[in-house]
């Protein structure tokens, strides 16, 4: 550790956020990045402690505690200090395939676990991760490695998201063929068309794709397989297939009125504003989305998702916006039975959650609370939404809380859209279907405890479709492993080091 006493001579110091109501104008990533002098003071305050917990990834009373790709933090964050930024990049990218994707939308676990956070405040990792990597692409580091041999093995990867990405980087540097399918238009699944442009501008995702192309790996796009292309065929033409749609089948709401035209899945309106930017010039055009603009607006979950749809309606004009979540209210600070390295469960206000409460002047977010029924006018429009305020009551027959409806608080709300972000159930039944791969009650693919190999031989699987809902993070992990696994199958054995 080149600083010991770092971390009590340096205060923390995290990208700068342009302020709410003037980022709302745009739909560009709005965080200033520090100068490389002040990121390498920022290295300086990792203490390189006996038991890094950022690093360990691993699960504490049923959270997350530290990196899930067990990045090699402390030693990064040591070569950033000592102004060695291309071995910090070679560290960094010895366990995390895409830094340039994480470094952007990862909700920083590493942080949470921070020996510093115990009594201050943690050392600014996620800043730093973007900083090398964002060096790495200036100073040519980042540039496209082709492998020299290959194995004569084929294969194919089906979904482009973050864990069908890493499984073919892993494959690819390995030396087999790999060919990534993707239904959609564009490379990238959850990346692209799920998480939106303020959070992660797509030209990132692009220049990623790019040098993979320059790489050896093949895509095809606007190729949905199990309807444009038999699973039968992909079997045929190569030596293994691993799933990797993700967990694409939104969680509805079942409420009397649900038909009302004006409700759309979170994702459904989340990609309709991606698509319609990157068609016109970052410029919104009416008519080609799916619009907030001057409306009452809904946002029905608490998650990421909800956010991202908050932020996405300031931007198009919203004229009003209100987030129902169904659980309490968590405390602002760790309560007593939630001590570090847990993940903190904290009340944490996004960037979205500010920008409403910064135009309309409060938390945009309502608790215990969930939707009565759906409201429509005469031409089947929606118009108004019935709310009901909700309790924790113990189920007697399983034991466990519930939230239920307390009679008579019902009220009624100005609504013209409501988005339904309420969260995903599994993989998509046409999928599993054309391969013939078992499901399990969650509807995530299953496999045996720790492995990703399906019931259908040469048939693997890995990401949200096999883990369910989750993070980037946790996504381009299952991919590295699933690739060791695949590795293994084709050549008896393997030399990838995914820990």
């Amino acid at each position: 550790m080149g600083k010991p006493t770092g971390f009590m001579e340096y205060e923390r110091q995290d990208k700068p956020a342009e302020s709410p109501k003037e980022r709302i104008k745009h739909f560009r990533e709005f965080h200033t990045p520090l100068s490389k002098e002040e990121q390498e003071r920022q290295g300086a305050r990792c203490m390189a402690c006996g038991v890094p917990f950022c690093q360990a990834g691993q699960m504490i009373m049923g959270m997350a505690s530290g990196c899930p790709l067990h990045n090699l933090v402390p030693e990064w964050n040591d070569l950033i200090y000592h102004g060695n930024w291309e071995e910090a990049y070679y560290r960094l990218k010895k366990t995390n395939n895409f830094p340039e994707f994480t470094s952007r939308v990862c909700p920083a676990l590493c942080e949470a676990a921070c020996t510093c956070g115990l009594n201050g405040n943690a050392v600014s990792s996620k800043a730093n991760e973007y900083s090398i990597i964002e060096n790495a692409y200036e100073k040519g580091y980042a540039a496209a490695r082709p492998v020299k041999v290959r194995t004569g093995k084929k294969v194919a990867v089906v979904g482009s998201g973050p864990s069908g990405l890493a499984v073919a980087d892993m494959l690819n540097r390995r030396g087999h063929s790999v060919t990534v399918f993707e239904r959609e238009d564009k490379v990238g699944g959850l990346l692209r068309y799920g998480i939106p442009n303020m959070k992660l501008e797509k030209q990132y995702i692009d220049r990623k794709v790019n040098i993979m192309e320059e790489e050896g790996i093949t895509f095809v796009t606007n190729c949905n397989i199990g309807k444009d292309k038999k699973a039968s065929s992909i079997l045929k033409e190569f030596d293994r297939v691993v799933l990797c749609c993700g967990a694409s089948h939104p969680r509805d709401i079942k409420a009397p009125g649900r038909d009302a035209k004006g409700i759309y899945f979170a994702v459904d309106f989340l990609k309709s504003t991606t698509k319609a930017l990157w068609a016109n010039d970052m410029k919104l055009v009416d008519g080609t989305y799916i619009s907030a603009k001057g409306k009452h607006v809904i946002v029905i979950g608490g998650g990421d998702t909800g956010n991202d749809c908050i932020g996405t309606s300031m931007r198009h004009g919203a004229k009003s916006v209100l987030q129902v979540e169904m659980m309490p209210k968590a405390p602002d600070t760790r309560a007593d039975n939630n001590p570090w390295p847990e993940w903190p469960k904290v009340c944490k206000t996004d960037y979205g959650q500010e920008e409403a409460a910064a135009v309309f002047g409060h938390d945009p977010r309502v608790y215990q609370t969930t939707v009565k029924e759906f409201i429509k006018d005469k031409e089947g429009n929606l118009c108004k939404v019935t709310l009901v305020k909700l309790e924790p009551k113990k189920d007697e027959k399983t034991g466990r809380m519930m939230m239920t409806e307390i009679p008579g608080t019902e009220y009624t709300v100005q609504a013209d859209l409501v988005l339904i972000a309420a969260g995903f159930l599994g993989s998509e039944e046409y999928v599993t279907k054309a391969f013939g791969v078992e499901v399990n009650a969650r509807t995530n693919v299953a496999t045996p405890a720790g492995e990703y190999h399906t019931n259908v031989e040469r048939v693997f699987t890995a990401g949200d479709m096999h883990r369910g809902q989750s993070l980037v993070v946790w996504a381009i992990r299952e991919g590295r492993e699933a690739a060791q696994e695949i590795d293994i199958s084709l050549m008896g054995y393997t030399n990838m080091n995914v820990q």
